[in-house]
C-alpha cells in the first residue's frame, strides 16, 4: 500500500476534495478517487474525509493508494466464522467491511482475514478476491460463502451462476403502502453517470435480467422487516429492486432510503441465509444468521 500526502494550498481553499486528489495524485481518476472515499480511505488530518466535503487552505490529505497485487494476509482482522470445512467456510461479514479490495490492496477486507487464517485460498480465484464464491457491498452485514479447494470454488460458482443456491436478505423499508409480498422482475444496468449505483428499470441499455422475490415479516410504523431472495444476485440487486417499488431501504441514501442516523454509515440489509443443495462433488449446507442488534433496535 502506497500512502499520498498532499497540503491544502491557498489557491485550493474551497475547492472539493475529490476533484483536488484526481488533479493532484498521478494516475488518479474519478472512479478509483470514489471508491477510496466510500472505503474509508482518503482522510483529513485524521479523520474519515467525505467526498464531497471542500478543501480548507492547510488541511493535510493522506490518500490509502492500493498496491496492485490483490489481497493480503491481515492475522490481526477478526472471522466470525459459521461453517467450516475442509473444502470451504461460510462466515457472517459485519457492515463497514470490504468483502474485497475494491482496487488492488485495500486494507481491512473480508478477503484479507480469511486469507490469514486460510492462506490455501491463495491459489483459488482471483488475487483480490481469493477464495470468495459471491461478495456483499461494504454496507451490508452477513453471510459470505468461501471455498478452500479449486474444486469446491468451481462447483459453488456453477451452482451459483444456474440459481442453486439460496440466498436471502432481511431488509428494513417503507412500510406505507407495502403489500405483504411481491416480485420485482427489472433488467439491471450501471449508471450511466455514477458508477456507485445502478438503474434496475424496463428497457434500460445494458440491462441484466434480475428477479427479487419478498415477503413482509413485521411492521413497526414507519418500518416493515422483509425477506428477500434473490440468487444469483447482481450488483445491488436488492437495493435498486426495493427502490424502484418506492420502498427503499433505511438509511440507503444513494437509492432514496430515509436517513437513520443511528444506523450510522450502515443501511438495513442483511444476509441472513444461504443453503446450497449440492452436487457430486459437493456436500450441501444450509446456515441462517439472525437480524444483527442495530437492525433489529428499529423494531
Amino acid at each position: 500500500m502506497k500512502i499520498v500526502e498532499l497540503v491544502v494550498s491557498d489557491h485550493e481553499d474551497g475547492e472539493r476534495l475529490d476533484r483536488l486528489i484526481v488533479r493532484r495524485v498521478p494516475g488518479m481518476g474519478r472512479k478509483l478517487a470514489s471508491e477510496l472515499f466510500a472505503c474509508g480511505a482518503v482522510r483529513v488530518g485524521r479523520r474519515l474525509a467525505k467526498k464531497g466535503e471542500r478543501a480548507r487552505s492547510g488541511d493535510r490529505i493522506t490518500v490509502e493508494l492500493p498496491a496492485p497485487d490483490g489481497a493480503e494476509p491481515e492475522p490481526a482482522l477478526p472471522l466470525e466464522l459459521r461453517l467450516e470445512r475442509a473444502d470451504l467456510v461460510v462466515v457472517n461479514k459485519p457492515a463497514g467491511q470490504p468483502t474485497a479490495a475494491i482496487r488492488g490492496s485495500t486494507r481491512g477486507t473480508l478477503a484479507g482475514a480469511l486469507l490469514a487464517r486460510y492462506p490455501e485460498m491463495a491459489q483459488i480465484g482471483s488475487a483480490r478476491e481469493p477464495g470468495l464464491v459471491h461478495r456483499l457491498d461494504t454496507q451490508t452485514s452477513g453471510l459470505v460463502i468461501a471455498a478452500r479447494t479449486a474444486g469446491a470454488f468451481d462447483s459453488l460458482r456453477r451452482q451459483l451462476a444456474a440459481g442453486g443456491i439460496d440466498k436471502r436478505y432481511l431488509a428494513v423499508v417503507e412500510s406505507a403502502g407495502l403489500p405483504g409480498e411481491g416480485v420485482v422482475d427489472l433488467p439491471i444496468a450501471p449508471h450511466a453517470r455514477d458508477a456507485r449505483r445502478v438503474v434496475a428499470r424496463e428497457g434500460v441499455r445494458g440491462g441484466r435480467p434480475a428477479i427479487t422475490e419478498w415477503r413482509t415479516l413485521r411492521r413497526r410504523e414507519p418500518w416493515a422487516l422483509i425477506e428477500a431472495r434473490a440468487s444469483p444476485a447482481r450488483r445491488h440487486q436488492v437495493r435498486a429492486h426495493l427502490a424502484a417499488i418506492e420502498h427503499p431501504i433505511a438509511n440507503d441514501v444513494l437509492y432514496g432510503g430515509r436517513a437513520v442516523q443511528e444506523l450510522g454509515a450502515r443501511h438495513a440489509l442483511h444476509a441472513s441465509y444461504v443453503a446450497c443443495a449440492g452436487d457430486a462433488t459437493l456436500r450441501g449446507f444450509a446456515i441462517e444468521e439472525p437480524l444483527p442488534a442495530d437492525l433489529a433496535d428499529l423494531f
